[in-house]
């Protein structure tokens, strides 16, 4: 009894330099934002009762919602045949797909942004190649709208998808899955009704993980996208920067904080409803 006790008292001390680092550098300013948006001009609500009353607010929310669950949805699709891949993959071969993932993952946002800005440009490799191959006659309109957004943040956020997936599926029972085959299922419904379920926690993390971050994304909309495709993030530099307005912007961060924080409450409470099932 007294060893787990000074276990657990060791476990806190070692986690005291966290707490002192996190509660000045993210706690106190993520307070005082929560604050500034419930007490400045007036204190109230008027900060958030503006953002719904605002038919330019509500647009942009909804384009960031739809945005982050499009690319959410879009990464998930090519993240889980890769994922599957990896995890028969072994030796060399699984070398070479983790540093496929690794190596982008690594780069810088802005590099990787701007190279997809000299690829998706009117004169850049991509028109040009469907030029000469007479596909098209004029260049593609690929920037500056919500499909070079889209293209950009997937490939960004496309890691983020891949890496839950991949752990969920190494730790997955097999057995389970061949007993499927032998008592006669074919591959596809092998697929759909043992496999797929069990893979779920992975879809769910992954999933979730790429929605938050696409909720927030700042540097691949600001530099890929339109005007009238702004995202919340956008929307909040301009509030900061432009007219100053910290009251509003802090409102429009406490609004992503909070359903940020909910969606996390809603997975943590799947996971636990199907573990708790197993």
């Amino acid at each position: 009894m007294s060893k787990s006790w000074t276990l657990e008292r060791g476990y806190r001390l070692l986690s005291l330099p966290v707490l002192f680092f996190l509660v000045p550098a993210f706690v106190l300013p993520l307070l005082v934002v929560i604050f500034r948006s419930f007490s400045e001009p007036t204190v109230g609500l008027g900060n958030y009762a503006e953002i719904l009353t605002s038919s330019a607010h509500i647009h942009i929310l909804i384009n960031t919602f739809r945005t982050a669950l499009t690319v959410s949805v879009v990464t998930l699709l090519l993240g889980y045949p890769f994922a599957y891949l990896m995890s028969k993959a072994e030796g060399l071969k699984l070398d070479l797909m983790i540093a496929l993932v690794m190596i982008p993952f690594w780069t810088s946002v802005v590099i990787r942004t701007y190279a997809w800005i000299s690829l998706l440009q009117r004169r850049g490799l991509v028109n040009n190649i469907l030029t000469d191959l007479g596909v098209i006659e004029e260049p593609l309109r690929l920037l500056n709208n919500q499909l070079g957004v889209h293209i950009g943040m997937v490939q960004i956020l496309l890691p983020m998808v891949i890496f839950p997936l991949l752990s969920t599926m190494r730790q997955m029972d097999m057995t389970k899955v061949r007993a499927a085959s032998i008592l006669g299922a074919n591959p596809l419904q092998v697929f759909y009704m043992v496999y797929l379920p069990m893979s779920l926690p992975g879809v769910f993390a992954g999933f979730l993980l790429v929605f938050i971050t696409a909720l927030g994304f700042y540097v691949t909309p600001a530099l890929m996208g339109g005007t009238r495709d702004a995202m919340v993030s956008m929307l909040i530099e301009q509030h900061v920067r432009k007219t100053l307005n910290w009251p509003l912007a802090s409102a429009l961060s406490a609004t992503l904080l909070f359903v940020s924080g909910l969606l996390f409450v809603l997975y943590e409470r799947i996971t636990r409803s199907r573990s708790s099932r197993s």
